[in-house]
């Protein structure tokens, strides 16, 4: 029975995204929503100029129905389904805003770094409001032992941390042609196999759908890409993941499976502070997977080693939690 419903999830999942996108992506076309791409980036990107942008649409859309269908036919949706579902919405519609407001107004950064950052908070502190009415325990795991911290008044800012800066962090990955969506799905994967168990099965059914629905989107998405999801999916999936870490209690253990965004993000931080201080540049571009383009490497081949370092980080998170 359980893997009859994990079966089918990532089928509905996979399948909605697939029969949306020849809907959905000609329909942007014609609305002209088409990704401009920053001159400072690498010079092969500018013949994807045009793309359909705002993709993750369809992502969240599949998310969404596929979540409630089938959580209602397991169970009955709990404040972890609702949680999960808000978080992705609330960051992705930051992110719809975010592309309208490069692909409509022509003006390529979007929304402020401000702006963005305000919403991002604004989100995160409903998040926590609403989980504090249920008495949610304030305690982190040190992951593969039973030792554990109780932080206190700390754990909210713990939690604003984690989702301003896990949604950053997932963004930044966005870069090429199928990175996201394949690094996604694999880390979605492994919250799915530990949230299952641990009986979590509402956020194991999300998970699952996650997997299914970029699954799904990557059929179109992978190079040569017919679609981007924008800021839209980026910034969706990336509240996502941490809403699933903080809701599973495996916060500490985000940073392992979700090693890809976290090493992404660190090139960015590495490069900025290295400029700064000494005005050099560690890597020829960052985030990372631009340094690997500019050293020769196919896009292609940078993808899929990001994925095998994903799938990598997912097991030895699986390990660290199940086996240690």
């Amino acid at each position: 029975m359980l893997e009859q419903v994990v079966l089918f999830t990532i089928l509905m999942g996979f399948l909605i995204s697939v029969l949306l996108s020849p809907i959905f992506i000609p329909f942007l076309r014609r609305l002209k929503f088409g990704q401009s791409i920053r001159d400072e980036g690498p010079k092969s990107h500018q013949k994807k100029s045009g793309t359909p942008t705002m993709g993750g649409v369809m992502i969240m859309l599949s998310i969404i129905i596929t979540t409630i269908v089938m959580t209602n036919k397991f169970s009955k949706p709990g404040i972890e389904t609702f949680l999960l579902l808000f978080v992705t919405i609330g960051y992705g519609l930051l992110g719809f805003l975010d592309d309208m407001i490069k692909v409509v107004l022509k003006r390529n950064l979007g929304l402020t770094s401000k702006q963005k950052l305000i919403g991002q908070i604004i989100v995160a502190v409903i998040f926590y409001f609403v989980l504090n009415q249920f008495e949610f325990s304030t305690e982190i795991r040190l992951p593969g032992t039973e030792l554990s911290f109780d932080l206190g008044w700390l754990y909210p800012v713990l939690i604003l941390f984690m989702l301003v800066g896990g949604s950053n962090a997932v963004n930044l990955t966005d870069g090429l042609d199928g990175l996201l969506s394949g690094s996604a799905a694999i880390a979605f994967g492994a919250f799915a196999v530990l949230a299952w168990n641990n009986s979590q099965y509402d956020i194991a059914i999300f998970s699952v759908a996650v997997v299914g629905s970029v699954l799904g989107f990557l059929v179109f998405n992978a190079h040569p890409a017919k679609v981007f999801m924008g800021d839209t999916g980026s910034l969706a999936l990336g509240g996502a993941i941490v809403a699933v870490a903080i809701l599973t209690k495996l916060e500490i253990l985000l940073i392992v499976i979700g090693g890809v965004f976290v090493i992404e993000t660190l090139s960015v931080i590495i490069q900025v502070i290295s400029f700064k201080m000494t005005g050099k540049r560690v890597f020829k571009m960052s985030p990372l997977h631009h340094h690997y383009e500019l050293n020769g490497w196919s896009e292609w081949k940078v993808v899929v080693t990001f994925w095998a370092m994903g799938l990598l980080f997912a097991i030895l998170g699986i390990i660290i939690e199940v086996w240690l």
